[in-house]
């Protein structure tokens, strides 16, 4: 008799065990709940953590994460108001704000996550399709208003880059509004949305890349040009002053040499003029080495320039 009954305590202390299992249930804090009864929501989501209770095998608990959480395109083939064909890729980030909506219409984030792909490339289509390339690369025209080089020179020429309208923050603004909007029936809040990354479609990117060589090169001998021009003018100014220089130079060593030469005569005229005979005498004996050196002379005995070696004593 006792083995029955303690099979039967054991059976229904584990249906008891089971019943209570299926009672309890855990809310994390990161998540959210929403309980179903025969498919249709019972009371609104729970988003406080802590132990909860359901009615066992008959309500179900359905967990929704509570995070922000990320959404990241595919890029997308996009012609621009300008027929430019264009690469677009876009991210956003996401949150279930309303947990009983987003089980009705998106039942799991998967399904949203495939919904956002829908509703934010339409919707990026649409907007870019609107607009101008500038418009959608650029925000501001301040690369046209810049002045870099020396004297002031543009970055660009005039007219190279065309002026932006609108502007790639207030295109993004648009998008992230109008899906915001429509996001909101699906219980879902659209937190940000960014434009990740721009790019010419492959048939095009070559031609661009060359034309981006070839402005750069134009700019480089423009500016390799004017260089060449500054150095020339520098050049032939550095030369009008060194002959300028050097010319001042000599007049003042001319004139410093004509006043040396009249102070030295001078000063010899001063010097010879208080023994004339002497100054002759000494001029000639100077003479004497230069003119006789080498040299073969004709001269009578009664030459003046010989008087001198007359009165010298043979011995």
């Amino acid at each position: 008799m006792k083995q029955p009954l303690i099979a039967l305590a054991l059976v229904a202390l584990a249906a008891c065990g089971v019943i209570v299992l299926n009672s309890a249930f855990i809310v994390d804090q990161t998540q959210q709940v929403v309980i179903t009864q025969f498919g249709e929501p019972v009371g609104g989501p729970l988003k406080e953590p802590g132990l909860r209770w359901k009615i066992p095998f008959i309500q179900v608990v359905h967990y929704f994460d509570k995070r922000i959480l990320e959404w990241d395109g595919y890029p997308s083939e996009i012609p621009t108001l300008d027929k430019k064909f264009i690469w677009v890729d876009v991210t956003g980030r996401w949150r279930i704000d309303d947990a009983l909506k987003f089980l009705q219409t998106m039942h799991t984030e998967i399904n949203a996550q495939s919904r956002l792909d829908d509703i934010m490339d339409g919707i990026t289509r649409n907007f870019i399709t609107r607009y101008r390339l500038p418009d959608i690369v650029r925000s501001t025209n301040r690369i046209l208003e810049e002045k870099v080089y020396g004297e002031g020179e543009d970055v660009v020429e005039e007219g190279e880059l065309e002026s932006v309208e609108v502007g790639r923050d207030r295109i993004t603004r648009q998008i992230l509004d109008t899906a915001r909007n429509i996001l909101k029936d699906y219980g879902i809040e659209l937190i940000d949305l960014r434009i990740k990354r721009i790019n010419y479609i492959q048939s095009v990117q070559l031609k661009v890349f060359e034309r981006m060589i070839s402005e750069r090169k134009r700019a480089a001998e423009t500016l390799r040009s004017q260089g060449q021009g500054v150095r020339a003018e520098i050049e032939g100014q550095k030369e009008k002053e060194l002959r300028r220089i050097v010319s001042e130079a000599y007049r003042k060593v001319q004139v410093l040499k004509g006043e040396a030469d009249a102070e030295a005569t001078r000063i010899y005229g001063e010097a010879f003029s208080q023994d004339p005979d002497f100054y002759a005498f000494m001029n000639t004996l100077e003479r004497y080495p230069e003119t006789l050196k080498e040299s073969r002379l004709v001269l009578t005995t009664d030459s003046d320039f010989l008087k001198y070696l007359k009165k010298v004593k043979t011995s």
